[in-house]
């Protein structure tokens, strides 16, 4: 696991200098304190921070072939190495390490551009193949190592964070008006765009080939859409398959010649991967759990429970609000805006684990392989009114609107925004409404004439980019479509994102055993209505294969989420703290929003009329990024 980044000079024909390098890895030591290395040759250079966790003597990166032509950068773990290695020998090639790397390189020399379908892993690669004068960039199929990249009219750069990019010179750093509607309504900014409009993110699943100064992506792999679902099959049958999948992808994923250990919520999927590391580890599994002193949005009772059971050696640590003012800090290590709160208790969890081990297993994936959801339930309850007159829906929405929706979502709050989400007349733009922050509609009375007009037609980013992914799946079953839209957004382009910065700001490495794609491709397969039974059973089918390794309460508890107090934070402790940073002169005079929109959200929230804590926490990451990487941007 480690940091990457390099440089070509395609264009100026410039010598790339170890200077040129050292700029952009030194800002990446955090991903890996353990080792550096560099290659530079006339105008191409490439580099790595190394976190150790296999062959720790030999590993040193970067890595060439037998006659140095071609040459190699690797952030990632690749699970089954070992089997590709032993065929790789078997044709000849010739190693000189015992690492994962090595093995990726022979593995290009043999299927060229196509090498990433035989990988099973998390991995972002760049490799130089100076023979042909090519740079092949790829990253794993869930996207859950980054790769941002640049090209000028003078040279391609990668890296894998974005500041690093910012140390090129003649890099545009203008700032991606679209980025900034679309991380409103979705809370983050989805691949290929990022904050800057020179910037690009590398998406999930893609190969790029940059070669005589011209680039072309390709995707190399997708979910097993169309293919057909494992209808007939007996549910004992199926529940047998699950748990081997899922059993071979945790067991695998305890490869590791450091301390090792997993974060523990307390929900199923983190119960459910403690479980089997319990069952195929010879010594106690280190278990990690991070709650609340506000009980409501605590799991520590239940992470415990599962500690318990399993005999694991167990910490616990509690976030408060005081906690925060690491926000600032969040906001340098994302490099762009980003506004899941879950980030912060997942920084936490990662500095805490990092203490004992070096690497963590997590329970990633298992919502969206498995219906996880509450809008999931959301969904289907609605298409069992869909019959219901559009004007009864809009009288009961009406009538609800007369009651007072005090905070925190009290149940008129729950229950007008179901009925707000009844009535779009999409489905796509009622899946939108149960993600977004800001929701269908609700941006164009907060923007200011300026921003809007910067806007143009690139208004509604966001609502576009998810249509396209429900475009690619028009699959009847409405579970698996909606997981599949979650699994080609949502879970790549922000889950992975949280988990890759938190874990990295803190040099720890996450494996992820539900974001195997085996496991993943068996999940899509399944019908809808074995992980969803009723509208009540989320995840039925993961359940009941696990029921007898887990704690009754485990089994039979409803999803909480990694949810944070945030109403209550900006109502008590953050309350002067978000004031001085979004309604300050610097942050109201960078024209993106209407100072009288922000004071009406602010005023409301206050009194308790409303809970705005996730669109109180999106302006203020926003604003807090600004601080770190565009302090002095306003919209001219």
């Amino acid at each position: 696991m480690c940091g990457i980044c390099g440089l070509y000079n395609y264009g100026s024909g410039l010598p790339v200098t170890r200077g040129d390098l050292k700029a952009m890895n030194d800002l990446l030591v955090h991903r890996g304190p353990d080792d550096e290395g560099y290659y530079e040759h006339e105008n191409v250079g490439l580099a790595m921070r190394r976190l150790s966790i296999i062959d720790l003597s030999t590993g040193h990166q970067p890595i060439s072939n037998e006659d140095g032509s071609l040459w190699i950068v690797f952030n990632g773990e690749i699970y089954n190495f070992q089997e590709l290695r032993e065929r790789l020998l078997a044709k000849g090639h010739v190693f000189k390490t015992k690492s994962d790397t090595e093995a990726i390189l022979h593995l290009y020399e043999e299927k060229g551009t196509d090498f990433p379908k035989e990988l099973r892993g998390m991995f972002a690669v760049a490799i130089w193949d100076s023979r042909r004068k090519r740079l092949v960039l790829a990253r794993d199929r869930i996207g859950k190592k980054p790769l941002f990249y640049a090209v000028t009219r003078s040279c391609l750069v990668f890296a894998s964070e974005l500041r690093s990019l910012l140390t090129i010179k003649d890099l545009p750093r203008e700032i991606n008006p679209a980025a900034i509607d679309a991380y409103l309504t979705l809370q983050y900014i989805p691949s290929p765009i990022s904050i800057f409009k020179g910037v690009k993110k590398l998406e999930p699943a893609s190969v790029l080939v940059f070669e005589d100064g011209r680039e072309t992506v390709e995707k190399y792999w997708d979910l097993p859409v169309g293919a057909e679902k494992l209808e007939h099959i007996p549910v004992e049958e199926l529940k047998g398959m699950l748990k081997a999948e899922l059993s071979e992808a945790v067991k695998i994923r305890l490869m590791s010649e450091v301390p090792l250990g997993a974060f523990l919520s307390g929900g199923i999927d983190s119960s459910v991967v403690t479980a089997l590391m319990a069952e195929h580890s010879a010594t106690p599994v280190k278990t990690f759990a991070i709650g609340f002193k506000e009980e409501k949005f605590s799991e520590l009772g239940y992470a415990r429970q599962v500690a318990e059971m399993y005999g694991t050696k167990h910490t616990e640590f509690v976030v408060e609000a005081r906690m925060a003012d690491v926000l600032e800090k969040l906001a340098w290590h994302y490099g762009e805006p980003y506004a899941d709160c879950s980030a912060l208790p997942s920084y936490f969890v990662s500095r805490e684990t990092r203490r004992d081990v070096t690497v963590a297993l997590n329970g990633d994936g298992g919502d969206e392989a498995f219906g996880g959801y509450l809008r999931y339930v959301g969904m289907k309850a609605e298409r069992l009114i869909a019959s219901a007159p559009g004007w009864s829906k809009t009288a009961a929405l009406k009538a609800v609107g007369a009651f007072p929706k005090t905070a925190p979502f009290n149940f008129f709050w729950r229950l007008e925004k179901f009925l707000k989400f009844s009535v779009m007349n999409t489905l796509e733009r009622r899946y939108l409404s149960t993600v977004s922050f800001f929701g269908p509609g609700e941006t164009g009375g907060l923007y200011s004439n300026k921003f809007a007009n910067m806007l143009g037609n690139e208004k509604n980013y966001g609502e576009r980019y998810l249509s396209k992914f429900f475009a690619l799946n028009p699959d009847e079953d409405l579970l698996n479509r909606m997981t599949y839209v979650d699994m080609r957004s949502y879970l790549p382009e922000c889950l992975m994102t949280k988990m890759d910065i938190a874990s990295m700001a803190n040099s720890l490495e996450t494996r992820s055993p539900f974001l195997d794609h085996k496991v993943l491709e068996f999940a899509f397969r399944l019908p809808g209505r074995l992980k969803l039974k009723g509208l009540s059973g989320t995840k039925w089918i993961l359940k009941e294969t696990f029921r007898d390794m887990l704690p009754p309460d485990i089994y039979s508890r409803g999803k909480m989420g990694f949810g944070i107090p945030l109403g209550i934070w900006f109502r008590g402790e953050l309350k002067d703290y978000w004031a001085g940073a979004c309604l300050s002169k610097k942050a109201l005079d960078r024209g993106y929003f209407r100072p009288e929109e922000l004071y009406r959200l602010w005023d409301e929230h206050q009194q308790g009329r409303r809970d705005h804590g996730y669109k109180l926490w999106a302006l203020l990451m926003l604003e807090l990024w600004h601080g770190q990487y565009a302090d002095d941007y306003k919209i001219s």
